[in-house]
């Protein structure tokens, strides 16, 4: 009987897989940390004899060239593309018999990249699932433009055509795709957590449109992704370097003072709620209950220090390995301990207010309630999508990646600043306080904000 084992990389909205017959196993699109991986075929005692990649991944470093080589197994890739290293090539129709019981067959399914593969999983009850990386979602496919905006219309109607493929197998057959569990590499949001090809028939726009209707539509929704994204197709073909998680520099109060000091990025992993309560004046709030290295990555400079505080060790190992899987190699510093603990001057230590969107539609004049400033602006941080779908009424939409250098637009006075669950607001909030701004942050579901009584403008 064929296993497939989950490996969820939740940060990242991607899955890497595990396929076992009980004595062999094959593995498609393994993330950096392949430690994870490692501990699955461990549990199930399976040797690892075929590592494959659907695709030159552009939003993580893939750890298929090392995991290859702790394990001896054939790493296999699209024969078409560029790559700096060696491994076996495949192409459209070929079969790989893993083991007498387990069989992948190879699909060309261009369109989220040029040479975009699908795998077909078979055994001795015939095709169980297919492997889609980023082809055919759950309800979307993936975005077509990661390779440059002049190939998405093209790429497009390549992915419409890869659906139409995809779809001749039998409906009872799995749907595993790599993405679309939060990865800004889906074209639309996904709608669901497991699928078959015969319910993705009846459910996913790209089997029910025609050609340039799809394509329409999906460029049309495509909005903005990561700027790290930019650099991580090229350290995939290039052949990664293994993931290095030494512990990074401890760094004590003195010396988290100077890099605070000097501007540069040093992380509060702690939650937002207790990043309000205190913080070092200067650091920055991306907690581990949110899409931290997403974030990180986005705004922050290529090979820009970072030094990381958590409450605990625990929280900056987590920290340092989701960062590792999008290229952020070596963290400057980390320190641990509550800021009390890491200040060199309580004057070093403050707070940042938070409200509701409650609070917001209440303060119409004077003072906001419980003695918060009012709010001369209503700063708006989500993405573009999420602007045009519905927003508060007078409000100024900069999206957080492009906060830094749009900080001259923000008029003048005090900022209520507001996302779409409070986490990006919360890391907005911190920036603006460390440019010597007046700030609250809206911790509240903006799905909410019309019911709390804000004026909202709908598009």
């Amino acid at each position: 009987m064929i296993n497939v084992e989950v490996i969820e990389t939740s940060a990242l909205g991607d899955r890497s897989y595990v396929a076992s017959d009980g004595d062999v196993a094959v593995v498609i699109d393994p993330q950096r940390d392949v430690d994870r991986v490692l501990a699955v075929t461990g549990r199930l005692d399976v040797q690892v004899t075929h590592v494959v990649e659907t695709h030159v991944h552009n939003d993580y470093v893939s750890g298929g060239l090392e995991l290859a080589r702790l394990t001896g197994a054939k790493y296999l890739m699209s024969a078409e593309d560029e790559l700096g290293f060696t491994c076996s090539r495949v192409v459209d129709g070929d079969v790989l018999d893993v083991s007498p019981k387990l069989r992948l067959r190879v699909l060309a399914t261009p369109g989220h990249t040029f040479h975009h593969l699908s795998y077909v999983l078979e055994g001795d009850r015939g095709v169980e699932g297919v492997f889609t990386g980023g082809s055919l979602l759950y309800g979307t496919t993936g975005r077509t433009d990661l390779l440059g905006d002049e190939h998405a219309e093209s790429l497009a109607r390549e992915q419409h055509s890869s659906a139409r493929t995809l779809a001749e197998l039998p409906d009872g057959a799995q749907v595993w795709p790599t993405h679309g569990f939060g990865s800004f590499c889906t074209a639309s949001a996904a709608s669901q957590d497991a699928s078959t090809i015969g319910e993705q028939k009846n459910e996913n726009p790209v089997l029910r449109l025609e050609r340039e209707e799809y394509v329409r539509d999906t460029l049309a929704g495509l909005g903005a992704y990561p700027a790290y994204y930019a650099h991580m197709g090229a350290l995939n073909a290039a052949g990664p370097a293994p993931i290095d998680l030494s512990a990074p520099t401890t760094a004590d109060p003195a010396e988290l003072a100077k890099r605070l000091a000097a501007g540069e990025w040093v992380v509060d992993l702690r939650s937002r709620k207790a990043f309000f309560d205190s913080h070092l004046a200067g650091a920055v709030s991306l907690g581990l209950d949110g899409p931290m290295a997403t974030w990180l990555g986005w705004m922050s400079e290529h090979r820009a220090p970072i030094t990381l505080i958590g409450e605990t060790r625990v929280q900056v190992v987590e920290a340092q390995r989701e960062l590792a899987r999008i290229g952020i190699n070596r963290i400057a510093a980390a320190a641990t301990g509550r800021p009390e603990s890491l200040a060199t001057d309580p004057a070093q230590l403050v707070g940042l207010p938070a409200a509701n969107f409650a609070d917001l539609a209440a303060s119409g004049g004077g003072n906001g309630p419980a003695g918060l400033p009012h709010p001369d602006v209503v700063l708006d941080v989500r993405l573009g999508n999420e602007w045009a779908m519905s927003h508060v009424s007078g409000a100024v939409h900069i999206p957080l990646p492009e906060l830094a250098a749009r900080l001259d637009e923000i008029p003048s006075g005090s900022i209520w600043v507001h996302c779409g669950s409070g986490y990006r607001a919360a890391a907005t909030g911190s920036l603006l306080a460390r440019a010597g701004r007046t700030v609250v942050v809206i911790d509240d579901s903006f799905d909410d904000a019309g019911a709390a009584g804000v004026s909202l403008t709908e598009s």
